[in-house]
């Protein structure tokens, strides 16, 4: 029969193959402030991304706020280019022509001038003062009320060394007694007087060089900030005064293409036109700010709102695209006459000389909205004559400072040095990956512990896995079998990583994705301790690959910096060498001897030897970063961790026993307290006890219990019971005193 069924069949032939179905993988979406909504991100050029970022305008140092954005688009690039693997071209501008450049620049050549020329105790005093009233002008009529708090200090300021300065000039104090008050008050009032000098001589300021100082300046310091915070630099930066020519094309065709128009030396943007063809819209990303003056007006800069300046627009939601220059502002040729560059058209001329008619990414801080974003696109649109100059704007989210705003301009900022000061470039990456880029972020004492913490935590899973790899064995026998703990572990592995991937393809929502390692780190300690708790040696391989994933992953953040295959640098950065693999077989010695040093000691009853051991341990070692943790039954494990690290851990420990010791002495005080309280109540014979309450009572019988009141009335009966419960108490008590004497005990 089955000879039959064989010769039916013919020929042998394979089989029909049955495809696997799959499932359907998450795509990369990103929220675009175009739409305000999470759109899939489809780059116009198959996987070449063309990605432009505002950058600083460079008058002053670098703060947190520019390092919320500038952190939160070097994560978002690198997940980019390092996770997705697109091919970034990233773009960045520096702003070193600006309203606030030159007003600052101006004011800071001006009062050096003023400095210079050494003015005596009673002329800086007299300037001050002078200079004072219209700074109060100014102050009264201030309602925005962080720029009045902002003011208002600088007033406090002044007025605090003003006095004490006018006080010694009027009783002709000696001049070593009036020269320290008058340097000080300069300085209090370096602002009050930069803005009055400005205001008096600011127009006879017209050298361009002046102009060029300061912005040099700041920007080398924002570079060197962006290094230490570990941020790539762009592939083009482009500075607006090496595009002048290049803007004032750019302006000039979108004259011709009828959406601009010349007024009094200036060129202004015709919105009312521009909004009002077929093919264009004004306002994409925040329609509803349309119209909103003060919006518009700081978006103008602050020499560029006068009178006469709003007049010469058609229309006051019109915007400047090249400003004519005023007697104290550097200026250039240009087929209108001497002028500088508008803010707005800075960015879109230098974006569209690099990245042509259309980029794929544009980015900047949520502040950046309206109109400075909303004009970039619409004079980009008016230029190109078309209606997708960007394809997909993100904004990064607000920083505050323990949850009040920050501003440069209200000089209520923290400088990134002064962050860099006091928590590490990683520590404060890490703060930026624990939220959302597009979110506000509060920057707090709890925001960096958290930070700190997960570091730590992540690192010792790094150490303890590193303390795994060290242990000897031979190429075969790193192959070791899997049991039902490691198919587990490995499941779960395989899980997170889906999550995390999934994550990241939702917004780049690092948040989660850190949670999601957070939690892989957790079931690795878990599989840890459970194979050491049962004498056996964790799974090397499995191991190594989820901490060479977790490490990956933070490299792709930005979070490590290096190419070690598992773990946070050690040794620092800069250094070339792999100082682990050089260290460790000298230090695995040392701890070998010390343990064979310490089983003698135990064993002999040498307690100095294994005092001396501990000494190793605790003082030594932590100063050359190095930790040693003895388990018992177990070898000793040996961690590399900075030196800063170890010398906090020896002092929160070292703090800890102190707290111990003193809460012990305390019990013992307390208890001695007690005792004592308790034997000065024993001494009491109970015919005495009640004697020395006269403000309770009047009268006793012959054994000093109480018959009658303060007030003469006869105790009742209710109180005579609870009286002489007390009372047959002491008699015990007093009694056992009394034994406790003849036995020669407590006098």
């Amino acid at each position: 029969m089955a000879a039959s069924v064989e010769q039916a069949k013919g020929k042998r032939v394979q089989p029909a193959w049955s495809p696997p179905e799959g499932t359907e993988q998450p795509r990369l979406h990103l929220y675009n402030s175009l739409t305000r909504n999470k759109d899939e991100f489809v780059p116009q050029n198959g996987k070449q991304v063309l990605w432009y970022c505002c950058g600083p305008t460079v008058y002053d140092a670098s703060h947190m706020g520019h390092a919320r954005s500038y952190i939160s688009f070097d994560i978002l690039r690198r997940v980019l280019m390092n996770y997705f693997k697109y091919d970034v071209f990233y773009c960045m501008n520096i702003t070193d022509i600006d309203d606030k450049i030159i007003k600052r620049a101006r004011q800071n050549h001006l009062f050096e001038q003023y400095r210079e020329k050494k003015p005596a105790p009673a002329q800086i005093l007299g300037d001050v003062q002078t200079a004072l009233k219209p700074f109060l002008v100014k102050l009264a009529e201030t309602t925005d009320p962080d720029k009045k708090q902002m003011l208002e200090r600088l007033h406090a300021a002044v007025t605090s060394v003003l006095g004490p300065l006018q006080e010694a000039v009027q009783r002709g104090a000696a001049a070593s007694e009036v020269a320290p008050k008058a340097e000080l008050l300069l300085e209090e009032a370096k602002d009050l007087l930069s803005d009055w000098l400005d205001s008096q001589l600011g127009s006879q300021v017209t050298e361009n060089s002046i102009f060029s100082i300061l912005p040099k300046y700041w920007e080398g310091e924002y570079h060197q900030d962006m290094e230490a915070l570990n941020v790539l630099p762009p592939d083009v930066l482009t500075r607006v005064s090496e595009y002048v020519p290049e803007i004032v094309a750019f302006v000039k065709k979108v004259v011709e293409n009828g959406y601009g128009y010349v007024s009094n030396g200036s060129v202004y943007f015709d919105t009312a036109q521009f909004g009002g063809s077929e093919k264009h819209s004004y306002g994409k990303l925040v329609p509803e700010a349309v119209g909103d003056q003060k919006a518009l007006q700081e978006g103008e800069g602050d020499l560029s709102i006068s009178a006469d300046r709003l007049s010469e627009k058609r229309s006051q939601n019109d915007f400047a695209l090249w400003k004519a220059s005023k007697p104290g502002e550097p200026s250039w040729d240009s087929p209108w006459g001497k002028g500088r560059p508008g803010w707005h058209i800075e960015c879109s001329a230098m974006a569209g000389s690099i990245l042509g008619e259309s980029m794929d990414i544009h980015g900047g801080g949520f502040d950046l909205r309206f109109p400075h974003h909303d004009n970039e696109l619409a004079q980009s649109e008016a230029y190109f004559e078309n209606d997708h100059w960007v394809r997909y704007f993100l904004h990064t989210g607000h920083l505050t400072i323990a949850g009040c705003k920050m501003s440069k301009s209200l000089k209520n900022f923290i400088t990134i040095k002064d962050a860099l000061a006091k928590h590490t470039a990683r520590q404060l990456r890490l703060a930026f990956l624990m939220h959302s880029w597009k979110d506000t972020l509060d920057y707090s004492n709890n925001t960096m512990e958290s930070a700190i913490q997960y570091e730590k935590f992540i690192n010792e899973f790094f150490l303890n896995v590193k303390d795994v790899l060290r242990a000897p064995t031979n190429i075969t026998g790193q192959y070791e079998k899997w049991d039902s703990q490691e198919i587990e572990l490995n499941k779960s592995f395989y899980e997170k990583k889906a999550a995390v991937h999934r994550a990241l393809c939702d917004n780049v929502d690092t948040r989660t994705a850190m949670e999601e390692m957070r939690a892989l780190v957790s079931l690795g300690n878990t599989y840890i301790a459970a194979k050491k708790s049962n004498r056996q040696a964790p799974n090397r391989m499995l191991l190594q690959s989820v901490a060479a994933y977790l490490t990956e992953m933070l490299r792709v953040f930005g979070a490590i910096d290096g190419v070690e295959p598992i773990g946070f640098p050690v040794g620092g950065s800069g250094q070339n060498m792999d100082l682990e693999a050089i260290v460790m077989p000298y230090l695995s010695v040392l701890s070998d001897f010390r343990e064979t040093v310490r089983k003698i000691a135990r064993e002999n009853k040498v307690t100095e030897v294994l005092q001396l051991c501990d000494a190793l341990r605790d003082d030594t070692l932590p100063e050359l970063g190095v930790r040693l943790e003895d388990h018992e039954g177990l070898p000793t494990v040996v961690k590399l961790v900075d030196r800063e690290t170890l010398l906090k851990e020896r002092e929160e420990k070292k703090q800890v026993e102190e707290e111990k010791k003193r809460k012990k002495e305390e019990a013992a005080r307390k208890k001695q307290e007690q005792e004592a309280a308790k034997l000065a109540k024993m001494k009491i014979p109970p015919s005495e006890m009640f004697r020395s309450e006269i403000d309770k009572y009047s009268n006793f019988d012959d054994s000093g219990f109480p018959t009658h009141d303060a007030e003469g009335k006869e105790i009742s009966k209710g109180q005579t019971k609870k009286l002489k419960k007390l009372y047959d108490a002491q008699e015990k008590l007093h009694k056992d005193y009394l034994e406790m004497v003849q036995n020669g005990g407590s006098s």
